[in-house]
């Protein structure tokens, strides 16, 4: 091999083609390699994301636990109120029959 009598330099090489700095890209391609290096690494984050919180509500179904629990009857928050003592015996059974009854009885 003989580098010194320009069949190194034939046309590939030696003549600027490959050695000017730009590697064939041309001078402003840097641009549009960091213009798209920021839109691959935000669409890589952006679909993470998506797939993060659409995987918290989509791949579990909810357990019955996590379901509020159904109404009362207006019977059954009587009865607990009287069980914690926010009303009396008497004004329970008043208002019980009022429920049942439409109107409070009047009398014992």
């Amino acid at each position: 091999m003989n580098y010194g009598n320009g069949n190194y330099g034939n046309g590939n090489y030696g003549n600027g083609n490959y050695g000017n700095g730009h590697d064939g890209w041309g001078g402003g391609s840097w641009w549009w390699m960091a213009i798209m290096m920021i839109v691959f690494w935000g669409g890589l984050i952006w679909i993470a994301v998506t797939l993060i919180r659409r995987g918290n509500h989509t791949t579990h179904p909810q357990s019955p636990t996590m379901l509020p629990p159904p109404p009362q009857a207006p019977h059954e928050i009587l009865a607990e109120r009287l069980a914690r003592g926010e009303i009396e015996p008497d004004d329970y059974r008043q208002r019980l029959d009022t429920l049942q009854h439409g109107q409070p009885r009047t009398g014992g």
